[in-house]
């Protein structure tokens, strides 16, 4: 079958909930991916930053197939050989006393919710209902809890009504999370680089200067670190920049290797040890397969030194996007190898740069019709960063707009 083929089947069988590039792709190695008709791409998505180590890494292949050969599933009813150690393993590299088993980056930001509800009622002793303070253009996933704090329509629009107990203020502004607290506040929600919304980098010191008023207010602060995190943006966790630790970080994509969900809420004693047999659960959160994988992604991440090559990439790249001599590039913005190239209004819908790139060997992403996302594994190479740069040379430089690609065309 040929990529249409694949396109029609999959939009005659399947809700029309994404739309995606038409490509179809069927095997990845390292930074590169091959289509079902032979052609090569240079991934810089990285599936949302879930393939920090790379697609197929053989270390965490290895890990994968072993695990898979002894034991897969237990449920919670039972020990397992693998979270145990998963769990020492990822407190160990982070800091923290706890780690709370998950397996989607949204089912982690919901523990970390119900945690810290749980915490304000139980240890700062909130009398009425608890608030949770979150950020405008936030993205920490799609349940229904979670886009009750969205402020995207498109997330909303036709699910409500909505769980209350959020409040949404703009981010980056330190000062307007001060405003926000009451005695009902529990917690502030906040990823340390707004990713989804077209990677958005706060203010130096807004890290800082909202971790200062958290403590002052006895507030929770609960950073996001499914995208951000685990190498990402140039540390181990985006966090780090500022020399700040979160009450809660949530993990998630990158922890998995890119082989299967596994996300983790990890925090202290004091908030996640509040939990009791009955209050959480989830059959495959902790599952040995995913445990085993889990334990070889960081191990990859850590003597590999993932974090330090996405420093190093990742200015390598932004210096190398800044010195194109683009008509259509507003602002150039990121860190680590988490980078947004925001297009001029005039310019048109990101889209079609996105397809242009791809016609020359690029697979990116578009966000929100005004940023390219470029957020290759973090194993990617100065050659293959150069690639990069050779083909967006081309397409940014160019002095007439590449064509726009309807929002919808026929399904494909």
């Amino acid at each position: 079958m040929r990529t249409e083929d694949y396109i029609r089947i999959e939009y005659d069988y399947s809700p029309h909930y994404y739309h995606p590039l038409d490509v179809v792709l069927e095997r990845g190695e390292g930074v590169w991916v091959w289509d079902v008709e032979g052609n090569r791409y240079l991934d810089c998505l990285s599936a949302y930053s879930a393939l920090n180590q790379g697609h197929r890494h053989p270390r965490i292949i290895k890990a994968l197939v072993e695990q898979a050969e002894r034991l897969t599933l237990t449920s919670r009813a039972f020990y397992n050989d693998q979270l145990p150690l998963l769990a020492k393993e990822l407190c160990d590299l982070t800091g923290y006393e706890l780690m709370l088993p998950m397996n989607s980056g949204a089912e982690a930001v919901e523990a970390a919710v119900k945690a810290a509800r749980l915490w304000g009622y139980r240890v700062k002793g909130v009398s009425g209902p608890a608030e949770i303070i979150v950020c405008e253009n936030n993205f920490h996933g799609r349940t229904l809890t979670i886009i009750s704090f969205s402020t995207e329509p498109d997330y909303r629009d036709g699910f409500g009504p909505f769980t209350p107990g959020f409040k949404a203020i703009p981010y980056g502004d330190a000062e307007a999370l001060e405003r926000a607290i009451t005695p009902n506040t529990a917690a502030f929600l906040v990823e340390p680089i707004q990713g989804e919304a077209g990677v958005i980098v706060p203010p130096e010191g807004y890290l800082k200067a909202i971790r200062n008023i958290c403590d002052r207010h006895n507030v929770l602060l609960i950073a996001d670190e499914i995208q951000s995190g685990l190498g990402r943006a140039g540390r181990l966790l985006a966090s780090s920049w500022e020399s700040v630790a979160p009450d809660l970080v949530t993990l998630g994509k990158a922890l998995s290797g890119g082989m299967m969900p596994v996300s983790a809420v990890v925090g202290n004693r004091n908030i996640l040890g509040l939990f009791e047999p009955g209050s959480h659960g989830s059959t495959f959160g902790g599952n040995p397969l995913a445990s085993a994988v889990a334990r070889e992604a960081l191990r990859v991440i850590v003597e590999e030194d993932l974090p330090k090559r996405a420093r190093e990439m990742g200015a390598y790249l932004c210096e190398g996007l800044r010195q194109i001599n683009s008509p259509h590039i507003k602002e150039i913005r990121g860190k680590g190898l988490l980078i947004g190239v925001e297009f001029k209004p005039e310019a048109g819908h990101a889209r079609a740069f996105v397809r242009a790139l791809k016609a020359r060997g690029v697979l990116a992403k578009d966000t929100h019709g005004t940023v390219i996302r470029f957020a290759p594994p973090l194993v990617i190479t100065r050659d293959e960063v150069d690639f990069l740069l050779e083909q967006a040379a081309v397409v940014f430089a160019s002095a007439s707009v590449p064509a726009q690609e309807p929002v919808v065309a026929n399904g494909l």
